[in-house]
């Protein structure tokens, strides 16, 4: 009898109420248990996409300073060319620049003992006739002073070598790696 008094309309409510609430706390239990694996698997996905991150950034950032180290090397190899050949012209513009200034001392030693042959004893003035004289004098009068001449040909030189300069400082790739130029070396 028992039993019947909780069969009356309230006590079949109770009992269904419970047998819904009990499926929804079994139904509840089943999402939170898939909803946790779902979390370890998207804790997973997450820490590898960290990880993929922070391997990008290190490889980038290992790229950039291979890259400036690269830079650093190349600006080293093209200033040690630069150099060398700012030594090599300066070099060649003082030898050309020497030797014609010897040559203009010979030109004018010469031309001042051909002007004065008397000052060597071995002719005398009166032995060179006045038409060669003439003919001499006409020649000269169209070259320049031997100082200007100098002038013009140190500066003919200056331009020759700054020309050679510019043309090999051209050649100097600025973009080539330093490995290429230790290949070809």
């Amino acid at each position: 009898m028992t039993i019947l008094r909780f069969l009356n309309p309230q006590g079949i409510a109770g009992i269904v109420v419970t047998l819904c609430l009990t499926i929804l706390l079994v139904i509840q239990m089943g999402e939170t248990s898939h909803w946790k694996k779902q979390r370890g698997q998207f804790e997973q996905l997450y820490r590898g996409e960290q990880t993929a991150f922070a391997e990008t950034v290190s490889n980038y950032r290992a790229a950039a300073a291979a890259a400036r180290a690269a830079d650093q090397a190349s600006k080293q190899r093209v200033l040690a060319e630069q150099r060398s050949i700012n030594e090599r012209t300066e070099h060649d513009f003082e030898t050309r620049l020497a030797a014609a200034r010897v040559a203009a001392e010979r030109l004018r030693v010469d031309s001042e003992s051909a002007a004065n042959p008397g000052a060597r004893g071995t002719t005398s003035l009166s032995a060179i006739s006045p038409s060669s004289l003439g003919a001499d004098q006409a020649a000269d009068e169209n070259r320049l002073p031997s100082a200007d001449a100098l002038t013009a040909t140190e500066q003919a030189i200056q331009l020759d070598e700054l020309i050679k300069w510019v043309k090999e400082q051209a050649k100097v790739d600025n973009n080539a790696p330093a490995v290429a130029s230790q290949e070809g070396d």
